[in-house]
């Protein structure tokens, strides 16, 4: 069946659906939303999970440079606005007021009297810059909106800045990506110039040095694979400073910053290591120095403080994130703050530009994110003289207790051939929910990712009120274990992950609190593919399934997926073009294997997605019908690479419960 007369017949079964949702003790959804084989929700349910609909968790996104505030990002309404907030605990005062969620944001680094904001339409990810002007609130598009824009990096004179563009152009699946970069006076934007074009996707993270005259970036390969080059502004003479590979093997570089005296880079890289390690790169000499040797986990990321003379960096041991601090001359390790535990992010030093502080006077205070399985994000600040931790926001719900929240336990199964893999399981009270507990197993995407003892959101519901056991599984490919582990899941190698599960299920089956007759699979993203995965391999085992924004089929992806993106998505899944590997993707994609789906399946999509294009959904759900497997559909068509808006994820949650009681909990 054609794609088209697919949207057509989901349109028809739409019209001839909505009735039921019209009558006054059921929700209307919205008109924007497609739905096929969703049952009616009813508006008790709505006020039954309402606490847990509510969440509106804060994160870090700038200090102001010449005054005690802070620039935070949270939910006002139905999206992800910027906010301020002038002193720890302080009301915070909205800035933006879109329909649509706002990106990344920086202030002018020097007066900080305007900032720069990052914001695409209906999730589309045509990420567009825009300037705001405090004092009057008016907004200026620096950036065209004809292309992709990514984040724009500050000058350290704090007059210009350069940033990157990228062709929307999904429909051209044979063209090359093309990185355009520009620089450009905010306060001018008629007068941004053209610097230079590179023949990649992969290429970003430009920052300047401190003389304002060269510029370093990173060229993206792949999850296991990245290099660092530098460009002179004036002649625009590029320079590779890292190394080949010795023997083939591929190094991840990333991360790059200038040190202050501009002869030497702070970067990660997991150059003869299994993690990716803080190391300062000479730049006369190449010479790396590494500057975590005793640190066996990854460094997820770094902020430098040159007034301060500190390195602030975060690694993350088996998921959880300890926040450590070098020092800048003697390059040793000063004792570790006792912070919070959970998961930490979004290092910011005071008075600084970005994630560094340079002028005197600043690099007082570091600002940084906690999630935890309590907390959905909070901003806190650690000051270095004090050594006090001082929280400013408070996004607790007053309509639940937090230490009602499940804390997570790791735990770990053996795979098919012996590997360890390990996730984190989130147990009912046993008191309140005693016997065997149906499970759902929730797979991250990526898959160059990882499931963390963070904030479940929503999917508290399902523990604390429905009695479910959650457990998300860091299967090969997710990040955090080596890049051994990393690359476990590459080209050939596919299903190997999928069979990870396969021996989660048999472990489940083990263990005398879990219920393996009664198990649900779900995942967005690279989960949304290992859901269809193995709804195909395991629909024996299994109660149903929840793909969210998944690959159907790995050809089509490939094939339709912006440009920009496609070389990127081909170093980790293999490349289509090629007739061999084409073979092997027909062979193991979901869509192909369709006819051993059995067990229920609820498809969830965002129809303007640039990742994993809404035909992904749509021809899996037609298959599924043509072979009459009970299947569930639900498109935003206002929503990307997953639903943003409140109002629209607040539907999938209805609907989530609404196939668990059909599914799982029967």
């Amino acid at each position: 069946m054609r794609i088209k007369d697919t949207l057509s017949c989901i349109a028809t079964a739409l019209a001839l659906s909505v009735a039921p949702y019209a009558m006054a003790q059921f929700l209307t959804p919205g008109s924007n939303l497609v739905i096929e084989g969703v049952p009616p929700i009813s508006t008790e349910l709505v006020d039954k999970v309402q606490a847990y609909t509510e969440f509106k968790p804060s994160s870090i996104v700038a200090w102001h440079p010449s005054r005690p505030g802070v620039l935070i990002r949270k939910r006002a309404s139905n999206s992800n606005q910027l906010h301020y907030v002038a002193i720890p605990g302080g009301v915070p005062e909205q800035l933006t007021e879109f329909p649509d969620a706002v990106g990344n944001a920086t202030f002018q680094p020097k007066k900080g009297e305007y900032l720069l904001f990052e914001k695409s339409s209906g999730g589309n990810e045509v990420f567009r810059i825009y300037r705001m002007d405090l004092a009057t609130k008016a907004v200026t598009p620096i950036s065209d909106e004809r292309e992709r824009a990514a984040s724009p990096s500050w000058s350290r004179s704090g007059d210009r800045i350069v940033y990157t563009t990228a062709a929307i152009d999904r429909n051209n699946a044979a063209r090359q990506a093309i990185t355009k970069l520009y620089i450009a006076d905010p306060l001018k934007p008629e007068n941004t110039k053209h610097v230079a074009s590179f023949d990649a996707g992969g290429v970003g993270d430009f920052r300047f040095s401190p003389d304002d005259k060269t510029l370093v970036y990173q060229e993206y390969v792949s999850a296991n694979q990245a290099h660092l080059w530098t460009m002179d502004i004036t002649s625009g003479e590029k320079k590779r400073v890292t190394p080949a590979p010795v023997g083939g093997e591929p190094v991840f570089y990333g991360s790059a910053r200038f040190a202050r005296d501009g002869r030497g880079l702070y970067a990660v890289s997991d150059r003869d290591s299994e993690f990716r390690r803080l190391v300062h790169i000479d730049l006369a000499s190449g010479k790396e120095t590494v500057l975590t040797e005793s640190i066996k986990f990854n460094v997820d990321s770094f902020a430098v403080s040159y007034a301060a003379r500190r390195i602030a960096l975060i690694t993350n041991e088996e998921g959880s994130s300890v926040l450590r601090f070098f020092n800048l001359d003697t390059r040793k390790e000063l004792p570790r703050p006792a912070l919070l535990p959970g998961e930490i992010s979004g290092l910011r030093w005071s008075g600084g530009s970005d994630e560094d502080a340079d002028d005197e006077g600043s690099g007082k205070e570091l600002a940084f994110n906690v999630t935890s399985a309590r907390s959905p994000g909070d901003v806190y600040a650690y000051n270095l003289k004090s050594t006090r931790l001082t929280r400013w926001t408070n996004s607790s719900s007053p309509m639940l207790n937090p230490m009602d929240f499940v804390e997570p336990k790791l735990v770990r199964w053996k795979s098919f051939d012996g590997l360890m893999i390990s996730g984190f399981l989130y147990q009912p009270d046993a008191k309140k929910f005693p016997g065997k507990r149906p499970v759902i197993v929730n797979i991250h995407g990526g898959p160059a990712s990882q499931a963390r003892p963070g904030f479940i959101n929503r999917s508290n519901y399902m523990v604390n009120e429905l009695g479910v056991a959650f457990i998300s599984p860091n299967v090969r490919g997710s990040s955090g274990f080596g890049k051994t582990f990393l690359a476990m899941d590459n080209g050939r190698k596919r299903e190997d992950s999928v069979k990870d599960i396969g021996a989660l299920l048999d472990w489940i089956k083990d263990q005398p609190g879990l219920d393996a007759a009664r198990i649900l699979v779900q995942g967005g993203s690279y989960g949304g593919y290992m859901s269809l995965a193995v709804s195909a391999q395991y629909a024996d085992r299994i109660a149903g399934a929840i793909d969210v924004v998944g690959i159907s089929s790995f050809v089509t992806f490939l094939t339709n997926t912006e440009s920009y993106r496609r070389d990127l998505r081909r170093a980790e899944y293999g490349d289509e073009r090629d007739p061999e590997m084409r073979a092997f993707l027909e062979k193991i994609s979901p869509l192909n294997n369709a006819e051993k789906i059995r067990k229920p399946l609820f498809v969830v999509q965002g129809r303007n997605d640039p990742r994993v294009p809404y035909t992904e959904a749509v021809q899996i759900v037609a298959q599924l019908k043509k072979q009459n497997t009970p299947v569930w559909f639900l498109m935003a068509n206002d929503e990307g690479h997953g639903f943003a808006k409140k109002n629209n994820a607040d539907f999938l949650f209805y609907a989530q419960i609404k196939f668990m009681e059909q599914t799982l909990l029967k």
